[in-house]
């Protein structure tokens, strides 16, 4: 088998970056025969060769958008979801169900983390109750600095 690390290649890397852009991910597209290295892209995104950062930027950007569609059609395939058994009765295929929802959960979490502003829980950030600030004069505060960056050791001692 050939080396995996080779140099930048402009068709190699439109292949990788249409293929960013419908989800697949970088480890599995790496390891296609012929592909590059992992490195060698990260080394091409990190040199910025013709472009490619913002390029590969936008196509894993691209991707995710792709997961997010991806949860959707993975929700709505329910053609797996039953079988009948020796009875003649339908029953739920769980193995079926548990693996759709540990793929959509696996692409939720993704988004929440690559994705916050749009994917991410919503963080209610608000204060109630009052601030007490501090009254100390000007003259015990800088005494208080003093003593502290001379505890810390550095600073006027003085």
């Amino acid at each position: 088998m050939a080396p995996k690390h080779r140099l930048y290649a402009p068709d190699i890397a439109d292949e990788i970056l249409e293929r960013l852009s419908d989800g697949e991910s970088l480890a599995s597209i790496c390891d296609r025969e012929g592909m590059p290295s992992r490195g060698a892209v990260n080394h091409w995104v990190l040199t910025d060769h013709d472009g490619f950062a913002n390029r590969y930027a936008c196509a894993r950007e691209a991707g995710l958008m792709t997961l997010a569609d991806d949860i959707l059609v993975i929700s709505d395939d329910g053609r797996n979801d039953t079988y009948q058994d020796a009875d003649g009765n339908d029953r739920v295929n769980q193995d079926v169900v548990q693996r759709s929802r540990l793929r959509v959960d696996s692409r939720k979490w993704l988004l929440s983390k690559l994705l916050p502003k749009q994917y991410g829980d919503k963080l209610n950030l608000e204060h109630s109750g009052e601030v007490a600030m501090n009254q100390m004069p000007d003259d015990q505060l800088d005494a208080r600095l003093r003593a502290l960056m001379a505890q810390a050791g550095g600073g006027d001692k003085s």
